[in-house]
């Protein structure tokens, strides 16, 4: 087995590959940010709010208000100099932390493709993306190089595995194939686009849309990493995001997906790319072209660097399975629902409603929202546990602030699931300021009254 591995660790790939990936990885965050800045979401989302719901462990992680938009250039900066490969290192880095600490202020952005976004800038951080078609390929020699260890390539496209092999799996419910829901929901809304908008009332469309969209998550890898599917594989790709962009609000998801998908095409198409792009810059690729191979000289640091790695990729296969260590229904609980991959599987909303008393003189007051949160966060507070257990200890906090003595709070809320009747969520008898988050099961979400079977 250590033969094998020593083996695979020895076998080299042209960098031209991770140049290219290196190059729109680069582009694509600096678009995103400039477009999110854009659309003015950088106020709406991180400076007006008065209050802004964390991720439990990342609490210390606190808005910054006006100084967002210097984290906003910082992280367009890095992007960019990630792009062009200048400062390579300093800048994947420096992209990383300003993005996850963007990522982490608040809780209610939360997007698949952030974590998706993170989780890749965090492993550019360790691969010698800068060896080829760099500025400091160009300006240090003993950087460049033209062939590197093939793994580095190969990280990139387990990360891509995972996220469509994941997200199919999650697609094997009850939900998902036999009702076709949410798409049963969500498709009917848009019902007015040319062509195909009447037939998105149908309810034979859902269902071939619900079983198409598993069947491609599941396959598009295996078409994607053999040569003879491959082409017909990304055609899939390039249909499959372009109609859930045109259906779906999902921002620039789908087009990270079409680019990411690149890597999985042969040196030669990247290094074509590379080529077309430097005449039009006027940089000949023969400049990178030394014949080179970078030789991994397996000391201490080597080995620490790959264990860390394995551990971490280790991580990511194991870490979207954590549900199983809860009970109970997890669309309802959402206990291990975040960071699974489990994209656009669940039409859920609710409506919350607090109350807080004061626990001497019994005086009861029933909260607006609105008060304290925008519309956006309200709306997703409503159905989601832990976003209702930190908004009651704000709640409690802010009205021991007010002169209440030891304020309980409770709240009274009703969810609906995937087109059912809505229910009661939370035990409105629970002082939610007993109740801290943790990893424990919490036994305040009242039981489903249905079953949803699959994965």
């Amino acid at each position: 087995m250590n033969k094998q591995i020593q083996k695979y660790l020895n076998t080299y790939s042209h960098a031209s590959t991770l140049a290219f990936f290196r190059l729109a990885f680069g582009l694509m965050m600096l678009f995103s940010l400039i477009r999110f800045a854009s659309y003015g979401w950088i106020k709406k989302f991180y400076i007006d709010p008065q209050f802004h719901f964390t991720y439990y462990g990342f609490q210390w992680v606190k808005p910054i208000g006006n100084y967002t938009y210097l984290l906003f250039i910082i992280a367009g900066l890095a992007a960019f100099f990630i792009a062009i490969g200048y400062k390579y290192k300093w800048a994947a880095f420096a992209f990383f932390l300003s993005f996850t600490y963007i990522e982490l202020m608040d809780k209610t952005t939360y997007l698949n493709h952030y974590y998706f976004i993170t989780i890749i800038s965090f492993v550019l951080v360790f691969l010698p993306a800068n060896c080829y078609f760099s500025v400091d390929a160009y300006t240090k020699e003993k950087i460049r190089f033209q062939k590197i260890p093939r793994w580095n390539i190969d990280i990139l496209k387990l990360l891509l595995a995972i996220v469509y092999f994941y997200a199919g799996l999650a697609k094997l419910n009850s939900d998902w194939l036999l009702e076709a829901m949410p798409l049963k929901v969500w498709l009917p809304n848009n019902s007015n686009l040319p062509l195909i908008g009447t037939l998105l009332n149908e309810n034979w469309v859902h269902y071939v849309f619900s079983w198409t969209g598993a069947i491609y998550d599941l396959g598009i890898v295996f078409l994607l990493l053999y040569k003879r599917t491959r082409l017909f594989g990304f055609i899939l790709v390039v249909v499959f995001h372009i109609l859930t962009k045109i259906l779906f609000p999902i921002g620039v998801f789908p087009y990270i997906m079409i680019i990411s998908s690149l890597i999985f095409f042969d040196a030669s198409f990247h290094k074509s790319a590379l080529s077309l792009l430097g005449k039009c810059c006027s940089i000949p690729l023969l400049l990178f072209e030394n014949g080179k191979e970078k030789v991994q000289h397996y000391n201490s640091v080597y080995k620490t660097k790959i264990l860390f790695i394995s551990c971490f990729i280790a991580f990511q296969l194991l870490f979207p399975f954590r549900y199983l260590c809860y009970p109970n229904e997890l669309f309802w609980t959402e206990e291990g629902f975040r960071f699974s991959w489990r994209v656009m599987l669940m039409e859920k909303a609710g409506y919350a409603t607090f109350k807080v008393k004061d626990a001497l003189t019994k005086k009861e007051i029933t909260i607006n929202n609105s008060h304290f949160l925008t519309t956006f966060q309200e709306k997703q507070m409503a159905f989601q546990p832990d976003f209702i257990l930190e908004y009651a200890h704000y709640l409690h906090e802010h009205y021991k602030k007010q002169g209440f003595t030891n304020p309980e709070v409770y709240v009274e809320s009703y969810v609906a699931l995937n087109g059912r009747l809505s229910q009661k969520y939370i035990d409105p008898k629970t002082n939610l300021i007993n109740e801290n988050e943790n990893f424990k099961h919490k036994t305040w979400i009242l039981p489903f009254n249905d079953t949803i079977k699959g994965f």
